[in-house]
C-alpha cells in the first residue's frame, strides 16, 4: 500500500510540474487576454461614439464660423422720414419731404483685418482644445482597457494556482492517510484557497469597473459584452528624450493652446493701437420734394477718440497685461511639460528593466525553487510551510510581473497624449 501511495505522490508531482509551464507564460512578456474587443477597434469607436469629442467637435465648428463675421463691415443703416404732413408733402415748401438715408460705418483701416486674424487664432486654440479632449477621452480608454487586461491576467494567474493548491491540499491529505503528514498541512492548504477566492472576488470587481468605465466612454450600455481579441505583447519603445521633448512642443495640445493664446493677445494689442484712431460713416440721403427738384446729400462722419486717457489707454493696458500674462503662462506650460516627460521617460526605462529582471531571472527562479519544494516535499525533505512559501513567492512575483507590463503600457500612453505619437498598438 506504501508503494501505491509513493506512485500516486509521484503522479500528483508529475501533474505540479505541468500546471506550472502553464502559470509561467508571461516570462515571454506575451500576455494572453481572456475576453476583450481589439484596442484599436475601441479607440475608433470612441472617436465616432464618445459625446465630449463630438461636443468639442462642433465648438470648433462654432468658433471656424465667426472668422468670416469679424473680418465683415457692420451692418448698414437705412432710415426714412417725412417732413411737413404724416401723408402729404406740403405744396411750396422746400423744408417738406420725404427722405430716405442710407448710412454704413467703416472702420479704421486694419482693424477689419485685425479682428479675423483674432477669431482665426481663437478657432485655432479651439481646435487644439479639441484634440486634447480626443487625446483624454482615448488615453482614459487606453489606460482601462489595461485595466481590464491587468484584471482578466491576474484573474487567469491566480485561477491556476488555486488549481495547483488544490492539488497540494490532495497531496497532504494522502500523505496524512499514509501516516507521512500532518492534518495542519491539509488546513493551511485550504486556508490559501480561501485566501486566493478572496482575491479572484476582487478582481472580479475591478475588471467589471474598467468595463463599465470603457462602454461609458463608447456611449453605450455599462452592461454591453465585448468580444474576443488577439494577444497583447509588450510594445516596442526607443525613443530619446530630446525626441519627446521636441515632439511635444510641436504636438502637445496645451503649448499649441498656449502659442495660438499668445498670438491672439499680440493681434488684440495691435487692435487696441489702432482704437486711438477714429473710425468713419459714410452717409447717403435721397430727398423727394413736391413741384421741387430732387436732392441727394453725401455726409462723411468720423469718432473722435477724444476721451483715450479713459478709454483706449486702459484698454491697451489691459491688452498687453494679458499678452504678458499669456507667455509666462506658456512658459510654465513648457517647464511642466518637460517635467513630466523626464519622469514619465525615467518611469518607463524603470519599468522595462524591471521586466527584464522578472522575465530573466526572478520568475524562473522562482519556479525552480517551487519545483524543488515539490520534489522534496513528495520524499518529505521539506515541509508544507515551506512549499506554501515557494507557491506564494511564484504567485506574488507572477503577478508583480504582470503589473509592472501594464504600468509600462500605460506610461506609453501618457506619453502618446502629450506627444501625440502612436506608442501602443
Amino acid at each position: 500500500m506504501q508503494q501505491q501511495m509513493q506512485e500516486r505522490l509521484f503522479s500528483n508531482g508529475s501533474r505540479f510540474r505541468r500546471s506550472l509551464f502553464l502559470v509561467v507564460p508571461l516570462l515571454a512578456l506575451t500576455a494572453a487576454v481572456a475576453r476583450c474587443e481589439d484596442l484599436e477597434t475601441l479607440v475608433q469607436q470612441v472617436l465616432e461614439r464618445n459625446p465630449a469629442i463630438l461636443a468639442a467637435r462642433r465648438a470648433v465648428d462654432a468658433r471656424k464660423s465667426l472668422i468670416a463675421a469679424a473680418r465683415t463691415l457692420p451692418d448698414p443703416s437705412v432710415s426714412f422720414e417725412t417732413m411737413g404732413n404724416l401723408v402729404t408733402l406740403q405744396r411750396g415748401d422746400p423744408s417738406s419731404a420725404r427722405v430716405l438715408r442710407f448710412s454704413q460705418e467703416v472702420p479704421f483701416p486694419g482693424k477689419l483685418s485685425l479682428q479675423g486674424q483674432i477669431a482665426s487664432a481663437e478657432a485655432d486654440a479651439e481646435l487644439w482644445k479639441y484634440e486634447q479632449v480626443r487625446r483624454e477621452v482615448v488615453s482614459e480608454l487606453k489606460m482601462n482597457y489595461y485595466d481590464l487586461l491587468l484584471a482578466q491576467q491576474l484573474t487567469d494567474v491566480v485561477g491556476k494556482s488555486r488549481t495547483l493548491l488544490q492539488q497540494f491540499s490532495e497531496i497532504s491529505e494522502a500523505r496524512y492517510r499514509v501516516g507521512q503528514g500532518a492534518q495542519q498541512d491539509i488546513l493551511k492548504a485550504q486556508v490559501e484557497v480561501s485566501r486566493l477566492l478572496d482575491r479572484l472576488a476582487t478582481l472580479r470587481r475591478e475588471r467589471d469597473t474598467a468595463l463599465a468605465r470603457i462602454n461609458t466612454l463608447l456611449y453605450r450600455p455599462p452592461d454591453t459584452p465585448v468580444g474576443p481579441m488577439p494577444e497583447v505583447s509588450k510594445p516596442r519603445f526607443d525613443w530619446t528624450l530630446d525626441q519627446l521633448y521636441q515632439k511635444a512642443v510641436t504636438s502637445n495640445p496645451d503649448v499649441r493652446i498656449n502659442r495660438r493664446e499668445i498670438d491672439r493677445d499680440e493681434l488684440a494689442v495691435s487692435l487696441a493701437k489702432k482704437s486711438f484712431y477714429p473710425d468713419f460713416e459714410v452717409e447717403f440721403s435721397y430727398f423727394n420734394r413736391r413741384d421741387l427738384p430732387e436732392m441727394y446729400g453725401l455726409m462723411f462722419k468720423a469718432k473722435v477718440p477724444l476721451y483715450f486717457w479713459r478709454k483706449q489707454r486702459p484698454e491697451l493696458e489691459s491688452a498687453t497685461a494679458s499678452l504678458l500674462g499669456q507667455r509666462r503662462q506658456y512658459d510654465n506650460t513648457l517647464s511642466t511639460l518637460y517635467f513630466r516627460l523626464k519622469d514619465l521617460f525615467l518611469k518607463i526605462s524603470a519599468d522595462a528593466n524591471l521586466l527584464e529582471l522578472y522575465g530573466g531571472a526572478i520568475v524562473p527562479q522562482a519556479t525552480l525553487a517551487l519545483e524543488s519544494s515539490i520534489s522534496s516535499y513528495r520524499v518529505g525533505a521539506v515541509d508544507f510551510l515551506s512549499l506554501l512559501s515557494n507557491q506564494g513567492t511564484v504567485l506574488e512575483y507572477e503577478m508583480k510581473h504582470y503589473e509592472v507590463l501594464t504600468d509600462y503600457c500605460k506610461t506609453l500612453v501618457t506619453l502618446e497624449s502629450l506627444t501625440g505619437e502612436m506608442l501602443t498598438p
